[in-house]
């Protein structure tokens, strides 16, 4: 018997060792830079191809018709430092595969660029701008999922996000992300992150 009481317990440490690195990627998303030229991710060879996880699909849209936004939906996700990647470019958005698709039961995450370098435009430029109850959709091969503003909400830069990238309620849920607040030049990095949460009509 006690080989197999060893065994459960083993078993509850590597659980538990699990879930306090989950939490500790999670709080680690929102430190990198939005406006970087491009970023790794690792390969997740249970969710996605590595075609799918690498490339945008121009049959994948993120539109925001209030804001004027239509943009390409890349994948990311999680570069080498354990953040969230981030698009390639600054007019497209990126879908973070490891959780729920968008329309899918859980918190799916979009990220965009704010402030690109140059003034060049970014995607996420106007994005303080969406007020509760505006719509947002994502198109995916002629199928068009809404969704509904719920709240916005700014975070530090270091903050805990848990709730940016989980729910409970057994709903499909999507929140965009992008950077808002004053610019660190010696982080290379804004100040703030701003979340949009939104909720599957």
């Amino acid at each position: 018997m006690q080989p197999k009481i060893l065994s459960k317990q083993v078993l509850l440490l590597a659980t538990l060792s699990g879930f306090i690195l989950f939490v500790i990627l999670l709080s680690n998303f929102f430190s990198k830079d939005s406006t970087q030229d491009s970023a790794s991710f690792i390969e997740n060879k249970t969710a996605l191809s590595k075609e799918e996880q690498t490339h945008s699909d121009l049959q994948f849209r993120l539109k925001i018709p209030s804001i004027n936004i239509d943009a390409t939906i890349e994948y990311v996700g999680l570069a080498p430092d354990g953040t969230m990647g981030v698009p390639k470019s600054p007019v497209n958005v990126a879908w973070f595969n490891l959780g729920p698709r968008p329309g899918k039961k859980g918190s799916a995450v979009i990220a965009g660029h704010y402030g690109w370098k140059n003034n060049v435009s970014a995607v996420f430029d106007n994005l303080h701008k969406l007020r509760i109850g505006d719509e947002i959709f994502v198109e995916e091969k002629g199928i068009v999922t809404t969704f509904v503003v719920r709240k916005m909400r700014i975070y530090s830069k270091d903050e805990a996000v848990l709730d940016v990238f989980s729910s409970n309620d057994g709903k499909a849920h999507l929140n965009l992300i992008t950077c808002t607040g004053i610019w660190n030049k010696e982080e290379k990095t804004r100040s703030d992150r701003l979340v949009v949460f939104t909720d599957k009509k």
